[in-house]
């Protein structure tokens, strides 16, 4: 199975469409008035459709389990033709088309069974995925819809800048960026001095730089002072995007919570500071990009 660990949880929905063709009127009048002699075609067309959904999983081996919070059945009738509308919504990682396809088939199924005995020129027809939504596909508009962006990616440390330690966590950092394609335009090795990250600061911003990120330094240690020297530096915080960071550390480790991440804005500048360990870096771009770079639209004045 595809590995979706490193995704966030979204709201997804989706709808997919099923159709049934009768041979004759009669077919209609029997399902109308209720005297399909294997009873009530809609009704029980509806709740194997509801276990279709819920079983998907186990029929098709790339599925993954995921909760099914909300899932309704629709029918409508034109001519000889019903069409069967099965909607679902669930907030998960991945999404749902697959579910709603499975479930507008087992219903087409389960009607077709009902009425065989009685039409023989009943057929099913197209099955299809109508629309879907939630996850990246849905909201990327919002964050490719930008110019180039460039940044500088600064790593806090002692030991890294004195050339004790290898910088793991700032290329895991340059990593996430170039998947987003923004441009790298600064790396550098600090030392956790607070004169060190205001010249950091100082140089982004005259180098017009559009996003600023240092890893390291957000600990609890007497060194670790990123985050105070930051924030007296911002124009305006963003606690949403630090509170998104630790939520999904927190969910994979149980110490995030005590990392203190910072997020705000310099002019029209992004300025993060994020863990700097490999793992916290690493995680930590991944719960938030490339989704943050719709920042750069609302600082320029764009609506959500």
């Amino acid at each position: 199975m595809v590995d979706i660990t490193h995704k966030s949880n979204t709201l997804r929905q989706a709808l997919a469409e099923a159709k049934i063709v009768v041979g004759s009127e009669d077919t209609i009048a029997a399902i109308k008035n209720g005297t399909v002699p294997k009873g009530d075609v809609f009704e029980m067309s509806r709740a194997a459709g509801l276990l279709g959904i819920k079983k998907t999983p186990e029929l098709l081996p790339d599925c993954h389990p995921l909760p099914i919070e909300h899932a309704k059945v629709n029918y409508s009738i034109e001519g000889l033709t019903i069409t069967i509308s099965v909607f679902i919504k669930t907030i998960y990682k991945t999404g749902v088309e697959v579910e709603a396809m499975h479930g507008a088939s087992v219903v087409a199924l389960n009607i077709y069974d009902m009425l065989k005995p009685i039409d023989k020129q009943v057929h099913i027809g197209e099955i299809k995925l109508v629309e879907k939504r939630g996850g990246k596909s849905t909201f990327k508009k919002n964050y490719l819809d930008r110019p180039d962006i460039k940044a500088h990616v600064v790593v806090c440390s002692d030991m890294v800048a004195a050339g004790q330690k290898e910088d793991k966590a700032g290329k895991a950092v340059i990593s996430a960026l170039e998947k987003s394609n923004v441009t790298i335009d600064e790396y550098a090795l600090i030392n956790d001095e607070k004169s060190a990250i205001e010249s950091a600061v100082e140089k982004a911003k005259v180098q017009n730089a559009n996003l600023l990120i240092f890893t390291g330094g957000t600990g609890l240690s007497k060194r670790d002072i990123t985050p105070d020297t930051l924030r007296p530096l911002l124009d305006k915080e963003i606690p949403g995007i630090e509170e998104a960071i630790r939520s999904y550390g927190q969910n994979r480790m149980p110490y995030a919570m005590v990392s203190r991440s910072v997020a705000g804005s310099i002019g029209g500048m992004l300025v993060l500071a994020i863990p700097g360990s490999t793992n916290g870096a690493r995680e930590s771009m991944d719960a938030i990009f490339p989704e943050v770079l719709h920042v750069f639209g609302v600082l320029k004045g764009k609506r959500h």
